[in-house]
């Protein structure tokens, strides 16, 4: 992710596809994200525009019946969402990590 940090300490993010850059002292201050601030603002943005910020390229994970998909930035909550979805629906489902062939969870 494109991430800078400005004189007083406030990460910055910037999308090239909005043509704009944002200080996170609302995610800091308002939203209390701590250290997970950029990656809070990073799934807020692709949720509200539909894509994710400059160079974030997301975990995803797709259940194989069921409509809609998750995107994560970690692979420990993309995995976690695919193994209960399985468990609880035993649909088979996509886990994509960022520029690698998809795992089958589950059978189809």
């Amino acid at each position: 992710m494109d991430e800078s940090t400005d004189e007083h300490g406030v990460p910055t993010v910037t999308c090239s596809r909005c043509d704009s850059e944002w200080e996170l002292d609302f995610e800091l201050d308002e939203l209390m994200a701590g250290n997970r601030a950029v990656e809070q603002f990073a799934l807020d943005h692709e949720r509200h525009t539909g894509h994710f910020p400059d160079d974030v390229t997301p975990w995803r994970v797709d259940c194989r019946r069921c409509p809609g998909g998750e995107a994560y930035l970690e692979e420990r909550p993309a995995r976690r969402w695919a193994l209960v979805h399985h468990r609880h629906t035993r649909h088979a489902v996509e886990l994509r990590p960022p520029g690698a062939e998809a795992e089958l969870i589950g059978e189809e």
